[in-house]
């Protein structure tokens, strides 16, 4: 009589581990990418605005009747 060895449920149990490990590794190697190859963080920008509006008055407040 052969032996029938069913092996179901023990073992493969790391395999999703191991997927969401690749996943990390990749997402981690992209950003790496993106900083390292751009030259790292954006440079600041310098940006001095002066915004000089000419002044407006209104106009005069009308006199009421005296009393």
């Amino acid at each position: 009589m052969a032996d029938n060895i069913n092996n179901t449920g023990s073992g493969g149990g790391n395999t999703g581990l191991a997927f969401v490990v690749g996943a990390v590794v990749v997402v981690v190697a992209i950003v790496a990418w993106f900083v390292f190859m751009r030259g790292g963080a954006p440079e600041t920008k310098d940006i001095n605005v002066d915004v000089n509006v000419p002044e407006v008055s209104a106009p005069a407040f009308p006199r009421g009747p005296d009393r």
